[in-house]
């Protein structure tokens, strides 16, 4: 019989498994930390002084595959809710309209929706003449309630026709095309592309005319300007003179997006 404290102590099943498990988490944990000296290896937590700093401006030219139109209706009424009625009917029969032309549901939504007072302020000052001091505080003589509408359309060839047909409908003003992407960051997207390859290639050529080697990037910044402006049909039409309008002819035309950036790269 052995009776060496030291081997006693290692011949317990309990203090066996404990080492083993000890061991293993050691094991693990220098496995990590060689994964991590390997990946920053070359690496130094000192920041880049040697670097050469290069712009690259890119452009995209993308034809539109959308186009943003937004009406308003408005009526004014002695309450609020006989100007709610005359502008939801009105509202209702343009939006009707619109998905009579193809127009989805979720491509047809309120921007927005006021109630706003109207008042008449007394002793009224006439051009050329003195004016007096107001008596009184300005009545409320009625309230008028406005709902403006976009609709998006997909197919670009139908705009001149739901142009000339809101026309018809009493709304009293429209604004738009907007012609634009649906993808609102696409254009850039593309823009931005061409500008770090034009940035690379300009690094590269600098890179052999100084007789150095690139390393990694170690500042990025980036600009963008361009993209779509709305081409603005407005109209003004009154009730009473709602009447079918001509088809206008709407190009859509073609987008252009342009972006810089701004690379600097370590050199060695």
């Amino acid at each position: 019989m052995n009776d060496h404290p030291f081997l006693n102590i290692f011949g317990d099943n309990g203090v066996r498994i404990a080492l083993t498990g000890a061991l293993a988490i050691l094991a693990l944990f220098l496995l990590a930390q060689t994964i991590t000296t390997t990946a920053n290896f070359g690496r130094s937590g000192v920041p880049a002084t040697d670097t050469v700093t290069v712009q690259g401006s890119g452009q995209a030219t993308m034809a539109p595959d959308v186009a943003r139109i937004s009406f308003t209706v408005q009526n004014t009424a002695a309450t609020v809710a006989d100007a709610q009625v005359a502008t939801t009917k009105q509202a209702n029969t343009a939006t009707d309209f619109v998905k009579g032309q193809g127009i989805a549901d979720k491509d047809i939504k309120t921007l927005s929706y006021t109630i706003s007072p109207q008042y008449s302020y007394p002793n009224p000052c006439r051009i050329g003449e003195v004016c007096p001091a107001y008596s009184g505080a300005p009545k409320i003589t009625g309230y008028q309630v406005s709902e403006s509408i976009q609709v998006t359309m997909h197919d670009l060839t139908a705009v001149g026709t739901l142009l000339g047909g809101i026309g018809g409908l009493g709304v009293q003003n429209v604004n738009g095309p907007d012609f634009g992407l649906d993808d609102s960051t696409a254009g850039y997207a593309a823009a931005r592309a061409d500008a770090i390859t034009k940035a690379r290639v300009q690094a590269e050529v600098l890179a052999r005319q100084l007789g150095v080697h690139l390393g990694k990037i170690v500042n990025f910044s980036e600009s963008a300007s361009g993209g779509t402006y709305p081409m603005m049909y407005a109209m003004w039409v009154g009730a009473s003179d709602a009447k079918a309008a001509p088809t206008p002819s709407v190009p859509a035309g073609e987008n252009t997006y342009n972006a810089s950036v701004s690379i600097t790269y370590e050199i060695r």
